[in-house]
C-alpha cells in the first residue's frame, strides 16, 4: 500500500513527502521502530503519541501518522512522510478495511471467553507447516491490534486473527474490518459478564463475528451455550468439536502427565507438551483449520507435538521436590475449572492456590462461591485463596464439606507465601491461579526461589 492509496482516509492530508513510498511495518510503539517503519501516533486519556514522533524518526521510521502537526517545521523533515489525519483511530480502522479488501488469502479469525489467544497461536503453527503465516502479536485483539496487523500484510498466505471485546458492537467492528473466512468461537464463559449482564448477552456479542464471515464457523459443542445455538441453527456452516460430546471432530482416552497430555481423534493419536482440557480444545481446533486449508496430517501432527508453552499459561514448573502449576496469566471461571480439573489428576498432595478473577461486578460473589462448591468434588487436598472475592470460594468449599482445617485464607500475596513456604511437604502438587491483575507471579516465583 502506498501513500497515495490511503490519502482522504480520515482527511489524509501528506504534509511532507512521496506519495509513491510504500507504507509498511505499522507501529504505535516508538521501542519497537526500525528502519522504514511507519509510526502511527495514537492519543488516549493519558498519553499523546503526537509526541514521540521525532523519537520514531530517530529510530529510522520512514513515514508518521499524526493527528496534530506544527505546520511551521515540516522544513526539518523534508527527507520523511508525514500524514495529517483527522482520528488516528479512524484512519488505520478504514485504511485496514480497505486493504482487506486486496487480500485474496484466507482469514481465520478467534475468539471466545477464555483461549483465544492460545489458539490462535496454536493454528498459526499448525498452517506454518504449508504456508506463510501472519498472525495477531501477542494479545493485540483490539481494534488497533486488529487493524495494525491487516495493514502489516505483505504476501503471506495465511492470516490469523484474535478477536477481543468488552461490549456490544466492538466483535461486529472487527468482523466487518477482517471478513474472515472462517471463524472460531472457543467458549462461551464469564469473562465481561460485568459489562453485559449475562452469558447469553456475551453469546450475542460473539457471534457478531457472523456478520463478517463468509465461510464455516467452528465451535466448541461442549460448551452450553454454544451447544444451544448450534442445535437451534439451521442456516449456517458448523463444525463442532468437544470431549465430553459428540460432536463433529470429539477427543477421547485423554490422558496427563509432566511430560503433557495424549488423546485419540478416530484412529489419530495426539501427543501435545502442555496439560489440560483447555489446551486439547485448542488442538482439536487446529486439527481442524489444518484439514480445511489442505495441510498434511502428519504435518499437523508434528507441530502439535512441538507446541511451546505459553509463559504462565498452565506451565510446568518441576522444583525437583515440589511441581507447580503455574496458571497465573490471567483467570475466568471456565479457566478456573480447566485448571482445577489438570490439578485433581495429578499424583501427590494437590494444593490449589486460588486468587480473586477480576471483571465480573456484580456476579462476582456468586461466580466465585460456584468454584468454591464445585472445590468438593474436584479431589482437591488443600485449598489456599486470596484476595476479597477469593474468600467466597473458601467460604463455600467448607460450607459444602471441605475440611476446614486444610482451607486457610489470606489477605494478600505475602502472607499466602510465608505460609505455603511452611506448608508445602516433598511431593505436593501447586495449583497457582488467578486474575492478572492479583500479581500471582509473585507467589510462583517466592516459591521457584525457595527450591534454588
Amino acid at each position: 500500500m502506498k501513500i497515495k492509496d490511503v490519502l482522504g482516509i480520515s482527511n489524509a492530508k501528506l504534509i511532507v513527502g512521496n506519495p509513491e513510498d510504500l507504507l509498511k511495518n505499522f507501529s504505535k510503539d516508538t521501542r519497537t521502530i526500525k528502519e522504514g517503519d511507519t509510526y502511527v501516533a495514537f492519543v488516549g486519556e493519558n498519553f499523546d503519541g503526537n509526541l514521540f514522533f521525532q523519537d520514531a524518526f530517530l529510530k529510522g521510521a520512514k513515514t508518521c501518522i499524526l493527528s496534530k502537526f506544527d505546520l511551521n517545521d515540516r522544513d526539518k523533515y523534508l527527507d520523511k512522510n508525514i500524514i495529517l489525519v483527522d482520528d488516528t483511530l479512524d484512519f488505520i480502522t478504514k485504511a485496514a478495511t480497505k486493504k482487506r479488501e486486496g487480500i485474496s488469502v484466507p482469514v481465520i479469525a478467534v475468539t471466545g471467553s477464555v483461549g483465544k489467544t492460545s489458539t490462535k497461536n496454536l493454528i498459526a503453527d499448525v498452517l506454518s507447516k504449508k504456508y506463510h503465516v501472519l498472525k495477531t502479536a501477542g494479545n493485540l485483539n483490539t481494534k488497533i491490534g486488529l487493524s495494525l496487523t491487516l495493514l502489516n500484510y505483505q504476501k503471506e498466505e495465511c492470516i490469523v486473527l484474535e478477536m477481543g471485546m468488552n461490549q456490544f458492537g466492538e466483535i461486529r467492528a472487527l468482523t466487518n474490518i477482517a471478513k474472515p473466512t472462517i471463524a472460531v468461537i472457543t467458549n462461551i464463559g464469564t469473562s465481561h459478564i460485568g459489562n453485559l449482564g449475562s452469558r447469553e448477552n456475551i453469546l450475542k456479542a460473539k457471534l457478531e463475528i457472523l456478520e463478517g464471515l463468509s465461510g464455516p464457523i467452528i465451535v466448541n459443542y461442549d460448551n452450553d451455550m454454544l451447544g444451544n445455538w448450534v442445535n437451534q441453527e439451521k442456516d449456517r456452516e458448523i463444525i463442532t468439536f468437544g470431549i465430553d460430546s459428540e460432536a463433529n471432530y470429539q477427543a477421547s482416552n485423554i490422558r496427563y502427565s509432566k511430560r503433557g497430555s495424549s488423546f485419540t481423534l478416530g484412529n489419530l493419536k495426539f501427543q501435545i507438551p502442555v496439560i489440560g482440557k483447555a489446551f486439547i480444545y485448542n488442538a482439536l481446533v487446529s486439527y481442524i483449520v489444518g484439514k480445511l486449508l489442505f495441510v498434511n496430517e502428519e504435518d499437523i501432527l508434528d507441530a502439535l507435538k512441538m507446541i511451546k508453552p505459553e509463559e504462565h499459561r498452565m506451565e510446568i514448573k518441576d522444583r525437583g521436590d515440589i511441581t507447580i502449576i503455574d496458571d497465573t496469566y490471567n483467570a475466568s471461571y471456565d479457566s478456573v475449572l480447566f485448571a482445577l480439573d489438570v490439578l485433581s489428576r495429578f499424583d501427590g498432595r494437590k494444593i490449589a492456590v486460588l486468587g480473586d478473577i477480576l471483571e465480573l461486578g456484580l456476579y462476582g460473589e456468586e461466580i466465585h462461591r460456584n468454584i468454591g462448591h464445585l472445590i468438593v468434588d474436584d479431589s482437591i487436598d488443600c485449598l489456599v485463596t486470596v484476595g476479597d472475592m477469593a474468600m467466597y470460594i473458601n467460604e463455600e468449599a467448607i460450607s459444602n464439606g471441605f475440611l476446614e482445617s486444610s482451607s486457610f485464607h489470606f489477605i494478600n500475596n505475602e502472607e499466602a507465601v510465608l505460609f505455603l513456604k511452611r506448608f508445602i511437604q516433598v511431593g505436593d502438587v501447586l495449583l497457582v491461579k488467578a486474575s492478572h491483575g492479583m500479581n500471582f507471579i509473585q507467589i510462583v516465583d517466592s516459591l521457584n526461589e525457595e527450591g534454588n
